[in-house]
């Protein structure tokens, strides 16, 4: 018996193969493998060659001013818990780990990214806990600090992350957010901490510089 199509390539294999490693704009502290041109995210992703490219191959704004936030600002995570929620190619995780934090945990629901983040970690020489599920119905998770990058890109998955967050706050999570103002962002929730000039990637358009803020719950 025949199959149809062709088998999809084991996803660390195809990360290391075809999306290079190259510094972070903005971050020169992390190194990530990030898709280019020729990178044929498509065969990985199971779809067609015009959809859009995967999240995690790419540094988004939300993810980058975090991170940035994070490497100038040690202390808000030295010595504690944290968790990437929607880690896509863990960036902010990493971040997390390079500024001191005692155990980091990046979550995400698509297991190409779980392989990206592993093999992001390593080059980056830090250690992360890697969780493929979607936790935002679940009970709040145990850590000291949640970052939620570039989370609110789809109407339906805000008003979800959101109401997520807040229950996570009321558990005595600190909350921070990263996010360049894209249409979903809940401000009236919201108080700016930091603004930092990142670099933003969107499909098909290459990296432009755009001012990011660095979020908290308002009580």
């Amino acid at each position: 018996m025949k199959r149809s199509g062709m088998p999809r390539p084991d996803p660390a294999a195809f990360i290391r193969a075809n999306l290079p490693i190259s510094r972070v704009p903005s971050i020169p502290e992390i190194l990530l493998h990030t898709a280019g041109p020729a990178s044929g995210l498509w065969r990985l992703a199971g779809r067609r060659q015009a959809d859009a490219p995967p999240y995690w191959a790419y540094p988004w704004a939300g993810g980058a001013v975090l991170a940035r936030h994070l490497l100038d600002r040690p202390e808000i995570v030295a010595g504690r818990r944290v968790l990437d929620l929607g880690a896509g190619s863990g960036l902010v995780a990493i971040a997390a780990a390079k500024a001191g934090a005692a155990i980091v945990t990046a979550v995400d629901i698509d297991a190409n990214a779980i392989a990206a983040i592993g093999l992001n970690a390593a080059i980056n020489g830090v250690t992360i806990a890697v969780i493929a599920a979607n936790i935002i119905e679940a009970s709040p998770p145990e850590t000291d600090v949640l970052v939620v990058g570039d989370l609110f890109y789809d109407p339906l998955l805000a008003v979800r992350v959101t109401a997520f967050l807040r229950r996570c706050q009321a558990s005595g999570i600190e909350v921070l957010i990263g996010d360049p103002e894209r249409t979903y962002l809940p401000q009236g929730d919201l108080s700016r901490v930091a603004t930092h000039a990142v670099a933003d990637f969107g499909a098909n358009t290459g990296a432009k510089a755009v001012q990011a803020g660095v979020f908290s719950l308002r009580q």
